[in-house]
C-alpha cells in the first residue's frame, strides 16, 4: 500500500491535535538544535518537525517504555494511549529482549507491560547509517521485519509503503485509510522498496567491512582475562553505556515512603558503577573495574542468548557514542574473540 508523505504527516499531527484513534500522544523523532545529526523523541506538536527517514535516536525506544525512574508501589498503573513513529529495527529489537525478561510467566512489570499494552509502534526504515551503526553484525538490519505495528519505507521524496505487522496495525491503517489516499503497491514500488532497503543493507557492510567476528561469542567467556584488562584501560565506570543501551533493564529500588503512605520507585542502576550489586556487609561480586566492563559484554552475547534466546546487542551503535573512553565496542568484541581464537591455536 502506497500514501504520500505529506498526507501522513498530517495524519500523524491530526492524531495529536485532534485525538484521531484515542490517541492522547504523539511522539516522533526530531533534530537537535545543537547537533542536527542527532535525533530525539519528543511530544508531537505545531513547532516540531519530524524527522522520519533517518538512523536511529540518541535515546533509545526503551525510555518510552521503561523509564529512567518510575513509581511501581503507590502510584498508577499508566493508562496514556500513545503513537510512536519513528522507530527504527534496531530499537524494536531491544524491546523483544525486555518483553522477554519483563513480560512473561514468572514475572510482569505492570508499568512496562501497560506501556507496551498502550501504545502502537510505527517504525521507519533507515535510509541513512549512523557512523558507530553495526547491526549487520548482530543479525539485524536497517528495516523491521516483525514485532512492528505499522512499517514505512521511503519509495522517494514523495511516498512511503505501508505494512501492516500486527492487529494494532490493522487498526491504525483503518484509521489512516479514512482519512487519507491509500493506493495499492505496483510491482515497481515493491521492486523500489527491496532495491532501497538493500541500498541501506550495502552501506552498513561498507562501512563494518573488517570487524565481522563470526557467532562463537563463547569466546568472549573463554578469553584470558588479560585482554580484558587491557581492553578496559580506559573506562571510567560512568555507566553511560548501560543507560543508553536499547536491552539493558536492570534497575534499584528507592523507598519513598511517607507517614501516610508505602512508596517504591524504581530507576535505572548500572552494572558498570562501583558498587553495583554490593550488600549490606560491603562485599561486591565485581570490585573491580575490568570486572565489571567484562561483564556487560558476556550479558550481552552469552547471558542474554541463553535466558531469552536473542542477543543483548541490536548494533544501535549508542554505546560507541556516549563513551567518555572513546571505547569502540564494536572493536572489543573482535579483538576479545581473535585474541581467543590466538590462545586456541597455540594450545593445539
Amino acid at each position: 500500500m502506497i500514501v504520500s508523505k505529506s498526507e501522513i504527516h498530517a495524519f500523524f499531527k491530526r492524531c495529536q491535535a485532534e485525538g484521531l484513534g484515542g490517541f492522547q500522544q504523539v511522539i516522533v523523532p526530531r533534530r537537535s538544535m545543537v547537533q542536527p545529526r542527532d535525533l530525539f523523541f519528543t511530544a508531537l506538536n505545531d513547532k516540531v518537525e519530524m524527522v522520519l527517514e533517518s538512523y536511529r535516536t540518541v535515546d533509545p525506544l526503551r525510555a518510552l517504555f521503561y523509564f529512567p525512574r518510575e513509581r511501581i508501589l503507590g502510584g498508577d498503573v499508566p493508562k496514556v494511549k500513545r503513537l510512536v513513529v519513528g522507530a527504527k529495527a534496531c530499537d524494536l529489537r531491544g524491546l523483544q529482549v525486555l518483553d522477554k525478561a519483563l513480560i512473561n510467566a514468572e514475572f510482569v512489570d505492570p508499568c512496562y507491560a501497560a506501556w507496551r499494552r498502550n501504545t502502537t509502534i510505527v517504525t521507519v526504515d533507515c535510509a541513512e547509517i549512523g557512523v558507530s551503526c553495526h547491526c549487520n553484525l548482530v543479525g539485524g538490519k536497517p528495516y523491521a521485519e516483525e514485532g512492528f505495528d505499522l512499517n514505512l519505507t521511503a519509495l522517494d521524496v514523495d511516498y512511503y509503503h505501508l505494512s501492516v505487522g500486527s492487529a494494532k496495525g490493522e487498526e491504525l491503517l483503518a484509521l489512516i485509510q479514512s482519512a487519507t489516499t491509500i493506493t495499492k503497491a505496483s510491482p515497481e514500488e515493491k521492486r523500489l522498496v527491496s532495491e532501497n532497503r538493500q541500498a541501506a543493507v550495502r552501506k552498513l557492510q561498507i562501512q563494518n567491512a573488517g570487524l565481522e567476528r563470526g557467532e562463537n561469542y563463547e569466546r568472549l567467556k573463554k578469553a584470558d582475562i588479560r585482554i580484558w584488562i587491557e581492553e578496559a584501560q580506559t573506562c571510567c565506570g560512568c555507566g553511560g553505556c548501560t543507560n543508553i543501551c536499547p536491552t539493558c533493564y536492570c534497575i534499584i529500588l528507592n523507598d519513598e515512603t511517607t507517614g501516610k503512605e508505602f512508596i517504591k520507585d524504581k530507576s535505572w542502576d548500572s552494572c558498570q558503577v562501583n558498587g553495583y550489586a554490593r550488600v549490606a556487609g560491603g562485599a561486591t561480586p565485581r570490585p573491580k573495574m575490568f570486572e565489571r566492563f567484562r561483564n556487560r559484554y558476556l550479558c550481552k552475547f552469552v547471558n542474554m542468548p541463553a535466558n531469552f534466546g536473542l542477543l543483548g546487542c541490536t548494533g544501535c551503535g549508542r554505546c560507541i557514542d556516549v563513551c567518555a573512553g572513546k571505547i569502540k565496542f564494536t572493536e572489543v568484541i573482535k579483538n576479545v574473540m581473535e585474541a581467543k581464537q590466538v590462545q586456541e591455536t597455540e594450545h593445539v
